[in-house]
Parts: structure tokens; sequence; C-alpha cells
């Protein structure tokens, strides 16, 4: 025999060994150590059986991984959050009627423990209003309210619209709508501009989710809490187009927009908590500016205006210091009059390009309606074909 046939012949004897060892390993898997002749060392037992306890630890952490998500932080002392509430600038409407809530909440609770009869109580509300004026901030503080006063178990908010709730075909609304529900549980869903979900056209979906939204209410009302919020007018013929909404929304909070102190006072806070700080001009100008932006509340946008301006501050910081190489401490930290000018000045160059950019369309427009127009008086001539002649 020749070294190439002993090669092969060791090659066979190897894939040989290799072949009994898997069939072995096999059979154990399948029916145990004990109906395979040749039983495997200790040692390989365990990534014989790999494959059977794989999911096991897997299984462990998702368990574990659940149980971490449902551990919550113990609820918040109400009297913290009436602190809180209480250092919000302006709102004072909101913040009586609020701690009027807590008043009802907590003795209708003592009530219900002395066994004493009480009134059903809706805590689901309606916030009216224009934007910027702190509706979602008070949703977000009622939610932890109520977790607080033990109404509800997490104490969560959940901020939607019309289009986190309402699909574009049908059957999809209600299973969109739950979806969001489900999140909300054990906390307050809060939709925003609530009544465009009531849509007049036949293809509209928004009753569904309305309808949907009202069951749940019903089904979770002991850990779930809705509030709606959009304008004035518009929220009042939203609610009372649905007795079903009537029935369950039967508290109102008025949002008033902020005056011009207030607002003054929400920019020096944002200043404050941003590490800033106005030169003595740099505030007055900063006042002004406000009250000149501020030519309509609903446009400007409030506390959300405000924001905006603090925000245009700082670029035109940014820019001035880029210009210097030694900067202290507190040239990082000072906004000035010159600041709040240029900032100005670019608000007009970008009012005045949209003005432009206005003019341009509404003359394209009236150049299309002229020439439309225009074609129709104008007499239309139709060419008769000649006959061809005939050979």
């Amino acid at each position: 025999m020749d070294n190439r046939d002993e090669i092969i012949r060791t090659q066979l004897d190897v894939i040989s060994t290799l072949i009994n060892n898997n069939i072995r390993n096999l059979g154990n898997d399948l029916w145990g150590d004990e109906l395979s002749g040749d039983k495997p060392a200790e040692t390989a037992k365990p990534e014989a059986k790999q494959p059977r306890t794989d999911a096991q630890p897997q299984a462990a952490q998702q368990q574990s991984a659940e149980q971490a998500e449902e551990e919550l932080p113990p609820p918040e002392k109400i009297e913290d959050l009436k602190a809180e509430l209480t250092e919000l600038i302006g709102l004072d409407s909101i913040k009586k009627e609020v701690n009027n809530l807590i008043n009802m909440v907590t003795i209708h609770k003592l009530r219900q423990e002395n066994g004493l009869k009480t009134v059903d109580m809706s805590l689901h509300m309606v916030f009216t209003g224009n934007p910027g004026t702190g509706k979602t901030m008070i949703a977000r503080i009622m939610a932890r309210i109520y977790r607080s006063l033990g109404v509800l178990s997490k104490g969560h908010l959940v901020e939607v619209d019309r289009s986190g709730l309402v699909a574009g075909y049908v059957g999809q609304t209600a299973t969109k709508t739950s979806a969001v529900i489900e999140k909300a549980l054990g906390g307050v869903l809060f939709i925003d501009e609530a009544y465009a979900l009531n849509g007049k056209s036949e293809n509209d979906f928004g009753q569904e989710a309305i309808d949907t939204l009202l069951k749940a209410m019903e089904d979770h009302r002991e850990d779930l809490v809705v509030i709606v919020a959009g304008y004035d007018g518009l929220m009042e013929k939203f609610i009372h187009s649905n007795p079903g909404l009537e029935s369950r929304f039967n508290r109102y909070l008025h949002f008033d927009d902020y005056t011009l102190d207030e607002m003054a006072a929400i920019l020096d806070l944002n200043v404050k908590k941003g590490q800033y700080k106005f030169t003595e001009d740099g505030r007055e100008a900063a006042k002004q500016y406000i009250s000149d932006a501020n030519t309509s509340s609903i446009s400007f946008g409030n506390a959300r205006g405000v924001r905006n301006i603090f925000e245009r501050l700082l670029v035109q910081q940014a820019n001035r210091l880029a210009q210097s190489a030694d900067l202290s401490k507190d040239d990082l930290m000072t906004l000035t009059a010159e600041d709040v000018q240029a900032a100005r000045d670019s608000d007009e160059k970008m009012i005045a390009a949209e003005k432009a950019q206005q003019a341009l369309i509404q003359s394209a427009e009236d150049t299309i309606a002229e020439l439309t127009a225009l074609s129709k008086n104008i007499p239309v001539k139709l060419e008769t074909p000649v006959a061809e002649e005939e050979e």
C-alpha cells in the first residue's frame, strides 16, 4: 500500500469516528444517556444539551426586564406638587381650579375609606386656550397629582393629536387608537387639537377614533384620565357634537393668554435656567422685543413665542462672541442689547423675505387667473379637414 492509500484510509477512519459521535450525541439529546451504548464524557453533556436550555435564560431575562419596567418610583408628596404649581408664572385661575380638584378628590377618597356614599366624579377635562398657554405643562402636572392621590397607577403623560389616532383606511383607526390608549393606561392621555377628530367628510375616520376612545374611557375609568385641548369655540362645538363626549367631559379649564410682564418673567426664567444673564439695557430691549413681536397671541404663541425669542438671542450672542479670541466666563453668560437688536434685524429680514415670496406667489396666481379668464373669451375656430381628392 502506497502513501496515498494510507492517507485515504486515515481520513475515512476519522470521518467514521465523527459520524458515530454525532449519532451517539443525537441519541443522547433525543432519548437520554441511558439508551445509548457508550455514554459520553461528563464534560460533553452541557455542549450536547445546550440547544434545549437556550430558551430558559432568555425567558428569564425577558421576565426580569418586564419586572424592571413595571417598577416605578414612589408617588410624589402632594405638598411638593402644590408648591411646584404655585411657583408657575401666571395661570392664576388654573391654579385655583387645580387646587379645588385636589381637595375634591382627597375628600372623595376619604369618604370611600369611611364607607360613606360618594357622588360619581369625572376626572376627564377639557383645556381651552391659545397656543403656548401652558396646557401640556398642566396636563403633565395633573398626571403626577392624580398618581399622588392614588387615582392613577403610573402618572405619566401620553400626548397625541389627530395624526396619532386616525388612520387612512377602514378598520385601522380603531387599532391605532387602541394602541395609544394601551400606552396611556395608568396615566393621562392628552389629545391636542382634539376638535380635528370631528371630521365631516364621508371618508373621515375621526368618529371611529372617538368611539374607540369613549369605550376605553368606560372600560378603564379606574386607571385612565383623558384631557382634550384646543381653541375655545372649536372645543365647545367638538364636545357638544357627541352625547358621549358631553357625558364624560364636564370639567373645563380655560387658559388665558400671558400678559407682557408674565412673558418677560418667562424669558427671565429661561435665561436663569440656561446660566445666562441680561445687561440692564439688554433686558429692557428684550421686553420691548416681546411686546412688538406679540401682535397676535395665536401666531406669536405666548410662552412658545418667548422661547423662540430666547433661542434667537443665543444665536446672535454666539455670532457676536465668535468674533473675539479671548472670552471670559462673564462674556459667555451675558446677553446684551446688541444681541436683541441683531435678533430683531434678523426677524425683519425673514419677514421681508416671506412677504416677497407671498407677493410672488400671489402675482403668479393672479396671472394664471387672468389667462384663464382671457382664454374663455377667445372664440375657438375649428378647422374642417380638407377631404382628400379622389384619384
